[in-house]
Formats: C-alpha cells, structure tokens, sequence
C-alpha cells in the first residue's frame, strides 16, 4: 500500500474534523496523520490527511469527502508538486557527558534545542517526515522521555 497525502478544504464548522475522521473509519479507511487548522481565511479550515491505499482507493476516498456538505475541495498532493512539513518535539534525558554529540547530531539536522536542564533537553525539528524519521534514528540511543508529532502538513507548490 502506498501513502497518499491529501489536502482537504472545509468549512470552519464545529465538528467537521470528527466528520471528516468518521468517514474514513466506517470505510475502513486508515488516517496516518491528520492536521487541521484555519486559512488564512477564517471560515475555511484545511485538513491534511496522510492515507494508505493503492489508485482506485485513493480516488473512492477523494469521492467520499467531495460529498460531505461542508467539503470545498479535495485534492492528492505530489512530492513532486508540493511541499511537506512535519514538527517534533522530543525530550530526551542526556548527561553532561552526552550532550556535545546530541549537539553535533541537532546541528547536522538544523534542529533547535528549545529547553535544557541538568538531565535532559527537549529539541525541536521540523521537516519532512523522511528527516524526522532519520533524526529519530540517530537519537534511538538515548533515552526518549517525550515525543510529540503534528503529522504532515503540506502545500502546493507554485
């Protein structure tokens, strides 16, 4: 099955995002990742979804949404023809005799520690999925005491 990140545009009602959730449950559709918030106009919401299927599911899926009442617009976004974003925030316990190579790795990844403390730092990162993945595996030696991921959020290039 591939990931498929799709760009949903919503009225700014109350509840939408639950509706938009339970459609994809009773089709038994898997949500990866979603985001949601306001556009830069107030009353349309965009709702980023990362999904699994092959074409054919993909396109039931756009057919599904583009029914609901308060859907504006559902469109696939490429890798290619769009930009995808991702933030971490991760605090992991480090030691002073840790701390210099967890620099060095932040510093390869242009990540920001954002807080430090006698036994621990929270770093923050932002970037595709792909380099939060790369980072998560260079820090999987140390102990991980919070993760915290928004998912994907993604626009069209252009």
């Amino acid at each position: 099955m591939e990931k498929h990140v799709l760009s949903v545009l919503v009225q700014n009602n109350p509840g939408v995002l639950a509706r938009i959730s339970s459609l994809f449950g009773r089709r038994n559709f898997n949500i990866y990742s979603i985001t949601a918030a306001i556009t830069n106009d107030p009353m349309i919401t965009r709702i980023t979804m990362v999904v699994d299927g092959d074409e054919e599911t993909l396109q039931q899926i756009i057919k599904q949404t583009q029914k609901l009442e308060e859907t504006i617009e559902v469109y696939p976004l490429s890798q290619a023809k769009s930009l995808h974003r991702d933030l971490l925030l991760v605090k992991i316990g480090v030691g002073e005799d840790q701390r210099c190579k967890v620099i060095e790795i932040c510093q390869v990844y242009e990540a920001k520690i954002v807080d430090l403390s006698v036994s621990s730092m929270i770093i923050e990162l932002t970037g595709t999925p792909d380099k939060i993945d790369r980072f998560l595996l260079m820090i999987q030696h140390y102990t991980m005491m919070e993760m915290c991921r928004t998912g994907v959020t993604a626009l069209e290039r252009g």
